[in-house]
Order: structure tokens, then sequence, then C-alpha cells
């Protein structure tokens, strides 16, 4: 299905990254911190479509793009707005940052695509993210979530973002 190459493995280590950091991470995460975690998620993702929707012409690319923008966006404002009724500052934390960094990489590296090449691996990247994001929001940070409201924010969040995975395999697929 995939082709494992440079920009897929690093891109794998980079977002595995994530969950080995909230499991060294002294005990679970706070709410503020697993708030941080979702919207530094969240803008991650939105920064990567933004750049997809600057170089891609593949029109299916654009179009799961301007997707990310939009549910990510009504998710990053719904868990703002929470923590603003709640009165509760984000917290940032170690995984937000190893998130930010891993991002920044695969950003740059994208960067010196074009055409197919870079289509290519935008998608095999969102396959890739929210995996590991999935993964993490159904082991680390649903559990740990104290706030009822949170909670169910992000397992709301949660089944779109398989939805978004399933949309990102389909496009790797058909970019093959």
């Amino acid at each position: 299905m995939f082709r494992f190459g440079t920009s897929l493995f690093v891109s794998i280590l980079c977002f595995a990254g994530m969950s080995t950091t909230m499991a060294q991470s002294a005990g679970q995460p706070t709410d503020p911190q697993i708030a941080h975690i979702a919207n530094t998620a969240g803008l991650i993702d939105i920064e990567a479509a933004n750049q997809a929707l600057r170089k891609s012409q593949n029109k299916d690319v654009k179009a799961f793009a301007e997707v990310m923008v939009r549910d990510h966006e009504a998710v990053n404002e719904q868990v703002l707005a929470l923590l603003d009724k709640l009165k509760v500052m984000p917290e940032d934390n170690d995984t937000s940052k190893s998130l930010a960094d891993a991002a920044s990489v695969k950003r740059i590296e994208r960067s010196t695509l074009s055409g197919a090449a870079f289509d290519k691996s935008y998608a095999e990247n969102e396959v890739t993210y929210h995996q590991t994001v999935n993964s993490t929001l159904e082991k680390t940070l649903i559990p740990s979530a104290q706030n009822s409201e949170l909670k169910s924010m992000l397992q709301t969040g949660l089944k779109l973002f398989k939805e978004h995975e399933k949309h990102a395999e389909k496009l790797v697929s058909e970019l093959k």
C-alpha cells in the first residue's frame, strides 16, 4: 500500500515520538496539557493543509486539504471555547513541543518537493499523522481527560479524525 521511502520513515519516527513523549512524562497529562496537545495537533494539520493548498495542483489533494483546514479549525475553536468557558489556560508541554518540532521537519522536507512527489508525501504524511493522533487520543488523551466536556469533545474529534485517516488512505491509493 505505502512506499516506505525515507520521507514516510522519517514521518513515522517523528510522530511516534508523540506517544513516546507522553509515556515518558511524569503521570498522565492534565486537562490544560491535553487541550494544548489537541490544539497543537490541529494547528499542525492546518499548516500542512495550507502548504498543500499553496503547492499542489491536484484537485483531490486540494479538496482534502480544504477539509483538513475546515475541520481542524472548527475543532480547535471548540476546544479553545471550552477552555475559555472553564477559565483554563492551555499548558504547553513536552508532547506539544515534540509535535511542533516534528511537524516543522516535515514541512521543510515537503517544501523541497513539487508536483506528484509533493502530493504523495503530503497524503502519506496525513495517513501517518492521523494514525498517530488517533492512537494517542484513544490510549492517552481521552482516558486522561478529567473534565467530561473535554472528554466528550475529544471523543467526537476522534470519530472525525478516523474519517480523515480513511480519506487520506483513499487519497494515497489514488495517487499511486
